[in-house]
Formats: C-alpha cells, sequence, structure tokens
C-alpha cells in the first residue's frame, strides 16, 4: 500500500491473522476497505486464496448487519505484489486434475471461484466494489477485476484472456461480463484472440473504467470517491438499471463453468505441455516478484 495512505481504524474482524493471502486496511476517513492479495507460490487464484475471499466477503456482509459497526462504502481489491493483480486460475490444480480425470476436483474449483465472483457482484447495495489493476490481470485475474462495480487499471498493465493458448475457454464470468460491456461478438473475438491488452485500449473499448496514470492507481482511486460521493444517488441508481436490464446470474455463472469442466477435461497431452509451459510462467513471476 502507498505508504501517504494511512488505514484510520481497522475493524477487529479483519484482522490480517485471519486470513491467509490477503492484507485488510480500513480508511475510517472515507469508509472504504482496502484488501490487498499477497500471492503464495504462484500469483493466481490459489485454493487458499479463494477461501480466503470468501471468508473476507462473508465479513463485509456481517459488518452491514451490525448497525453499530463501522461504515463502508467502498472496497478495493488490489494486489501487492509489483506487477502481479493476478495472473488467474490455479494451472497446476486444472493440470493434475485433468490427468487423474478428476471431474469433482475440477468442478470445485470451478464452484469456488464462482462463488467468489458472484459474490463480489452481490455486495449490499451501498457499498461500491472497486477493482484496482496495478500489473498483469491474466485470465482469471481479468475475470474477477471485471467483476467489480468499477475498474481502474494503471496505463501500461496487460489484461487478457490467454486460455485458448492452451486449447481452453475462460469459464469462470469472462463471457458473461464483457459480452454485457462490449456485446458478444467482440466478447468472442477477444476471448478466441488470446490477445493481451493494455489498460489503454480496455478504457476505449469501456471494459476499464478510470485509466491511472503509471504508479498513481490508489490516489484514483480516492479521486474517484471524491465524484462518486458528489453524484452517489445518481452512480447506484444506474448500477440497479443495468441489474434490471440484463442481469448475470448465479445459474448463468455455475452453467458455463460446467461446461467449462467438461472442456477442460476433453484437454489433449499436447494441450497439458503448453499449460506446464504457463505454470513454469506463473512461477516465475512469483520468484521474480518476491
Amino acid at each position: 500500500m502507498n505508504a501517504s495512505i494511512q488505514p484510520s481504524a481497522s475493524p477487529s474482524q479483519f484482522h490480517r491473522s485471519r486470513y491467509s493471502e490477503l492484507t485488510t486496511h480500513y480508511d475510517g476517513k472515507h469508509q472504504l476497505m482496502w484488501c490487498y492479495m499477497h500471492m503464495g507460490i504462484r500469483p493466481c487464484f490459489s485454493r487458499q486464496m479463494l477461501h480466503d475471499i470468501l471468508l473476507f466477503q462473508g465479513d463485509i456482509s456481517r459488518m452491514f448487519e451490525n448497525p453499530d459497526g463501522p461504515r463502508i462504502r467502498y472496497l478495493v481489491g488490489a494486489s501487492d505484489t509489483p506487477g502481479v493483480f493476478n495472473l488467474g486460475g490455479d494451472l497446476d490444480v486444472f493440470r493434475t486434475a485433468i490427468l487423474n480425470q478428476d471431474h469433482g476436483a475440477l468442478l470445485l474449483y470451478a464452484k469456488a471461484c464462482i462463488d467468489v465472483l458472484y459474490q463480489n457482484m452481490s455486495l449490499d447495495r451501498d457499498l461500491t466494489t472497486i477493482s484496482l489493476v496495478q500489473g498483469d490481470a491474466l485470465g482469471g485475474g481479468f475475470e474477477g477485476a471485471m467483476s467489480s462495480n468499477v475498474l481502474i487499471a494503471e496505463r501500461g498493465t496487460k489484461l487478457g484472456l490467454p486460455e485458448v493458448l492452451f486449447n481452453l475457454f475462460p469459464g469462470m464470468g469472462a463471457y458473461s461480463m464483457l459480452s454485457r460491456k462490449v456485446g458478444g461478438a467482440q466478447a468472442e473475438r477477444m476471448i478466441l484472440s488470446g490477445k493481451l491488452y493494455t489498460a489503454e485500449e480496455l478504457y476505449e473499448m469501456g471494459v476499464v473504467n478510470v485509466l491511472a496514470e503509471e504508479g498513481q492507481g490508489e490516489m484514483a482511486v480516492y479521486n474517484y470517491i471524491r465524484q462518486h460521493n458528489r453524484y452517489r444517488n445518481s452512480f447506484h441508481a444506474l448500477r440497479e438499471a443495468k441489474q434490471v436490464a440484463n442481469p448475470i446470474t448465479y445459474d448463468e455463472l455455475f452453467g458455463i463453468a460446467q461446461v467449462w469442466v467438461d472442456a477442460a477435461l476433453r484437454l489433449t497431452p499436447r494441450d497439458l505441455r503448453m499449460m506446464e509451459r504457463l505454470v513454469s510462467r506463473q512461477s516465475g513471476k512469483a520468484r521474480n516478484a518476491a
């Protein structure tokens, strides 16, 4: 976290010992909760990371049930790994389950991803969720970033869906979210190309909501909050209108995840070799960032 931005309070239920791969900070002045991912062996959505995020989301929900608790109007998801937001699914888990033809293990992992994604979309209506991307957001990392109400990305960061490189597709919400942002045909092109896009390109397409200067992402969050507070009623009403007009349901997300599981189990040895190379890249990112 930027040294100039200090938390003014720390609700007890968010003590850092509660989460293995998350660090949280509460800024009471701005009614803002920061949640930073700090990666394990690979900068991806490990099973521990998914568990921690679901636990954290539950803690957030319980805060809204407590009328005497601290107020939270904004929740920011970010990463403390330099150059990386999140590189997506745990490819090592995928590869092992596919080699063992373990449908149950893949479905369990996919469901955990969907649960995290949908919960981020469904937190209290008075809460604005923000994804702050200051490094690569690939595959599930890109999907996770898009699940927030607002996506802020620094110039020069790369976001994309490389799953087609090992003959798969992003099955944890990418099509659902992109098709509503850029249309079905463009979403399909983005998924099948495997291209990594710059934050600038995605800002022009309407996928990134706020384009921040390099190194100024956290300041862009506070600038957004000031603007949002000025027009809060308009922002929230428009968000609700979008949900009424084109909702993303849990059944839709889970149905697509089931298609993804079946497709993953059809991958060939050649596809798995490509996946192995990408696992090595994920591990290399972690070593370089350490």
